[in-house]
């Protein structure tokens, strides 16, 4: 069971930041929203800790692929919001394509 933990980790480790980008190409996000629509989207299979998503979002902002906004709510704690740049929408359809290929080919693979 500690190895199928580690390929699912390893899984989600290579195709996190395709998910951010992919979750933010609608508009922009804080953590916890794109943490609940990750969850809702895959129906709880793909779940990601505040750990795990805020180096992602780090990664993508200093590559230029995100900018980030805070914004401080009346009431309430300030919210980073982050939002695709045009860098991050080409890096997103570079990284869809890839995931596509990828896909194409193991179930090409697993079906022989």
């Amino acid at each position: 069971m500690n190895e199928r933990r580690g390929i699912e980790r390893e899984l989600k480790r290579g195709s996190l930041e395709l998910i951010v980008l992919h979750l933010l190409a609608p508009g922009e996000a804080y953590g916890y929203e794109i943490v609940s629509k990750l969850t809702s989207q895959s129906n709880g299979t793909l779940e990601v800790t505040d750990g795990t998503l805020y180096p992602v979002l780090y990664r993508l902002e200093r590559a230029g692929f995100v900018h980030v906004r805070w914004e401080t709510p009346e009431r309430g704690v300030p919210r980073k919001y982050y939002r695709l740049t045009e860098a991050g929408r080409h890096e997103l359809a570079a990284l869809t394509e890839e995931w596509t290929t990828f896909t194409k080919a193991m179930t090409k693979l697993l079906r022989s």
